[in-house]
């Protein structure tokens, strides 16, 4: 039954209720519920997260818009580094389609490791893009922000969630992932990957999650991990937490042999 013209509205159909802030735990168990009912509807057991900046071009645009700004005379500087930057877009790319394809042919019931994304350009958009390529389903975790984050249009559409907490959105990052590509990015995608690495070091996590950090010159740049040793904030063998690499075939192998050896006959969802 609909609510009545003229009649009380239902609770759940009162939107100044439900966006007020007694109603916080409704939004937040909302956001637990819908997704993990839409996963169930497509059979989707675990997913490989794809981490990244959402600034990254694809090739193709960043040689358009380097022509364009030697055409009206420009700043080379910026876009002479996105085309540079660019190499990640398509590694993200291929990287994802090469993981759908393989992943498609794996035996058993439900859908296995598909890509997953955050939902919007760049990095994100590279990998639903290599997997919507490869013909396989694959999910973007979106968030509501003032700026960057557009849904890319590539995610399959009926797995395009748009989340309003980013806490809901990590968890969703986290509870289903059996494997984790770290491109390079900013204060974002270094938060993902802290916040994995701390559940992983604290023995939080009860299942093991293969990390691949992609891009040595630039998280060398980026990131002095040795320096947290030599002062004894982390262990030497934290160090051991992730896998550092430029190649994509390196990725590959070492994520498809991680997957076959220790999730392969697990199921998705345990944290």
């Amino acid at each position: 039954m609909t609510d009545e013209p003229d009649g009380p509205t239902k609770a759940y159909h009162n939107k100044q209720f439900m966006s007020s802030k007694v109603a916080r735990e409704l939004r937040i168990l909302s956001e637990y519920i819908e997704p993990e009912a839409r996963f169930e509807e497509f059979q989707v057991r675990d997913t490989v997260v794809f981490f990244g900046s959402a600034r990254f071009k694809s090739r193709e645009n960043a040689e358009m818009n380097l022509a364009e700004v030697k055409k009206l005379g420009g700043d080379l500087a910026p876009a002479e580094r996105d085309l540079q930057m660019s190499r990640y877009y398509e590694d993200a790319r291929t990287l994802a389609s090469r993981l759908t394809k393989w992943s498609k042919n794996l035996e058993g019931e439900g859908r296995r490791f598909i890509v997953c994304s955050g939902g919007g350009p760049g990095i994100m958009e590279a990998a639903n893009r290599g997997a919507s390529e490869a013909a396989g389903i694959n999910a973007g975790l979106n968030i509501s922000l003032p700026f960057e984050q557009i849904d890319n249009p590539y995610v399959t559409r009926e797995l395009n969630f748009e989340f309003h907490y980013f806490f809901m959105r990590k968890f969703w990052f986290i509870y289903l992932a059996k494997a984790i590509i770290v491109f390079p990015g900013g204060f974002g995608t270094m938060d993902e990957f802290f916040e994995v690495l701390t559940l992983m070091q604290t023995g939080k996590l009860s299942k093991p999650i293969p990390i691949v950090l992609f891009g040595m010159e630039f998280w060398s740049d980026v990131l002095n991990l040795d320096a947290l040793v030599k002062y004894g904030t982390i262990n030497a063998e934290d160090l051991g937490l992730f896998f550092k690499t430029d190649s994509v075939d390196a990725a590959f192998d070492f994520l498809t042999r991680e997957l076959v050896e220790n999730a392969l006959n697990t199921p998705g969802g345990v944290l």
